[in-house]
């Protein structure tokens, strides 16, 4: 069985004080695909936004056998700006960049090697050059998801990925992530709304429910998701 590479305990999630889900529980597997999905509104961007360390927990633990700078991390569609005047390349680079305790201009060797891994291994290398706000909508995201993936020794977490792809874009996305999955053995954690396609790519699923539900939450493999029936 796979080292545990994130273990969340008694978690409770909420803004200001005010709780969305209690005592939350579950434990992501090195190599694991975990899919979180569940009704607008139940808290799975809050839960995200917790686990990677950029909004802290009313209370309870997250954590990571690894460092959080090893971690990538790619937020919703909606919160970024596509309007970059910058190359692909120059936003693949930002992510090592941006990772960096101090400011510095230029990418080492090692991060330069890791920048061409990422963009091949997301198919971008051929138009690492191209300005950003000229791609399509599967290109961009793609590009965005190598800027994460620059860091990403271990693992990515992703919010909603593929909103306001279109249906081709979207489906070449979701193989783009379970071939890094697969083969670069990359643990996913992402938040989506497609129930349909999380039964088929992801190994887990982490289902949370308004706190009117008779549970707040439900974890575990597809198969016993899939065994429960579908909530939502």
């Amino acid at each position: 069985m796979s080292s545990p590479l994130l273990e969340v305990t008694d978690l409770c999630i909420g803004y200001d004080g005010k709780s969305i889900v209690d005592d939350i529980c579950f434990c992501v597997a090195s190599g694991s695909y975990l899919c979180i999905i569940g009704e607008n509104g139940a808290g799975k961007s809050t839960l995200l936004k917790t686990i990677s360390g950029l909004q802290k927990p009313i209370y309870g633990t997250v954590k990571f056998s690894v460092h959080r700078r090893e971690i990538g991390y790619l937020p919703q569609q909606a919160v970024i700006r596509h309007d970059f005047p910058t190359s692909a390349k120059e936003i693949i680079s930002s992510g090592a960049l941006s990772k960096s305790e101090w400011y510095r201009p230029f990418c080492s060797k090692q991060e330069k090697e890791r920048i061409a891994w990422a963009s091949e291994k997301t198919g971008v290398d051929g138009f690492l050059g191209q300005c950003f706000r000229e791609l399509s909508g599967g290109q961009q995201q793609r590009v965005l998801l190598a800027r994460a993936l620059v860091t990403a020794k271990n693992a990515v977490i992703l919010d909603e990925p593929t909103a306001g792809l279109d249906p081709e874009a979207t489906k070449e996305f979701y193989e783009l992530l379970l071939k890094l999955n697969r083969d670069e053995k990359i643990t996913i954690i992402m938040v989506t709304h497609d129930i349909e396609g999380a039964e088929k790519h992801a190994t887990h699923v982490l289902e949370l429910r308004k706190q009117n539900a008779e549970d707040d939450f439900f974890f575990g493999t597809v198969n016993e998701y899939a065994e429960r029936g579908r909530s939502l």
